[in-house]
């Protein structure tokens, strides 16, 4: 059984594989579409969004199998499915073919994500997940630092297809990892039948939890504000702001505050526990979103105001991620797979669609992308006021493990 030092670093690089698959390319986008020829509008985001897509069904998928046959046989065969499908994105001729790739890609990456949930609740519950999956967030968010200036440093030395070889290597990684340290925490006694109605009735029974289901609307709408950043984020410091092949520094600097949020819930949760913390940094996100729409809507903003206005907006979210993952699995230990793969597909199809829609308004300025975050954050808002049945911020005692 790994330390937990190495159950955080193990899990955050299961969920770094995904980060990894995103981040690392946008340095490259207007390559890809040059190349493609996909030179119209917005059609370039369609790399991030088919991705996404299908990064969020296969989770449907994957809950099940892991509750049925284990966690390790399931990660083992999606890595060897990702490498196919990284292969494919490398050896594509067309942007149909490279989009059919890249949707492989991420679907076959999603089992890394629902494992990684799914052991951290196998092994613990309460305060003690948060404070775990927010540990494993801090190190996570290393990749979305780091990978846009790995971009485009390969980009230096060789084509955008180069930087699939990296993914390859990241997904080798993972796969040895898995197989040489992480154990079975799925017992055979505990393991559920792979059948369609047990598989729905597990979904249904989970979407009857109010817990779940409220925590995981409100945290669909919230992630398609990061969507809508990581999909226009190359645009609006790349191209609106100028700023060039120095993008990956500015995407950096938000990601750190990003990191810098979960460690400081990391320190805060087992005192204040999740709710609290998730309630006060979700309204604070909402009100710093919109007063930065309003600052935007006065003209054209310099960037050093909406680099420090988005990254304090940002570490706002970092408070919110982990804390909200924690209160939707908290109720759900007996079908933890199942759970993961529930707040998995709700947060990552609805959030990629949201995204999506806030990122098609992008006009050439961030307005179109901080005001819609501002109107996520309150529906956002609204889902947890209206689940909680209008009593935020509590404390909540320490669930029994």
């Amino acid at each position: 059984m790994p330390s937990t030092p190495e159950l955080v670093a193990m899990v955050a690089a299961f969920m770094a594989l995904n980060a990894l698959g995103i981040d690392i390319m946008l340095p490259a986008l207007p390559q890809i579409s040059h190349d493609f020829g996909v030179l119209e509008g917005n059609d370039r985001h369609l790399v991030v969004i088919v991705y996404m897509l299908s990064f969020g069904v296969a989770q449907v998928f994957y809950g099940p199998l892991s509750d049925s046959y284990g966690r390790r046989p399931v990660l083992l065969w999606s890595m060897g499915l990702y490498l196919l499908a990284t292969i494919g994105c490398v050896l594509a001729q067309d942007f149909t073919t490279f989009l059919i790739a890249r949707g492989a890609q991420g679907a076959s990456a999603a089992a890394a994500r629902i494992i990684a949930v799914a052991v951290v609740r196998d092994m613990m519950s309460g305060r003690e997940m948060a404070r775990v999956m927010s540990l494993a967030m801090m190190v996570f968010m290393i990749i979305p630092i780091i990978a846009p200036a790995l971009g485009q440093l390969v980009l230096l030395i060789g084509p955008w297809r180069w930087i699939f070889g990296f993914l390859a290597i990241g997904g080798l990684i993972v796969m040895a990892w898995t197989w040489l340290r992480l154990p079975e925490t799925r017992p055979r006694e505990t393991r559920t039948s792979l059948r369609l109605a047990t598989a729905l009735a597990s979904y249904a029974a989970i979407a009857k939890e109010r817990q779940a289901l409220g925590y995981a609307v409100a945290s669909t709408f919230l992630f398609g504000a990061l969507m809508a950043y990581i999909t226009t984020s190359q645009q609006i410091f790349a191209e609106h702001y100028a700023m060039g092949d120095m993008f990956p520094l500015a995407f950096a600097s938000v990601a750190l505050t990003m990191s810098l949020a979960s460690f400081i819930n990391s320190r805060l949760v087992m005192r204040l526990g999740m709710h609290r913390i998730g309630h006060t940094a979700l309204l604070a996100f909402t009100l710093m979103s919109a007063l930065h729409g309003a600052v935007l809507l006065f003209g054209p903003t310099p960037l050093w105001i909406y680099l420090a206005m988005l990254s304090l907006t940002m570490l706002l979210f970092g408070m919110i991620g982990a804390n909200f993952n924690a209160i939707v699995m908290e109720p759900l230990g007996a079908r933890a797979g199942a759970g993961a793969a529930f707040y998995g597909f709700f947060t990552t199809v609805g959030s990629a669609l949201v995204g999506a829609a806030i990122a098609a308004l992008y006009d050439g300025t961030p307005a179109p992308f901080i005001l819609g975050s501002a109107a996520v954050g309150a529906l956002a808002l609204l889902a947890v006021f209206v689940t909680e049945r209008g009593k935020l911020f509590g404390a909540r005692p320490p669930a029994a493990t």
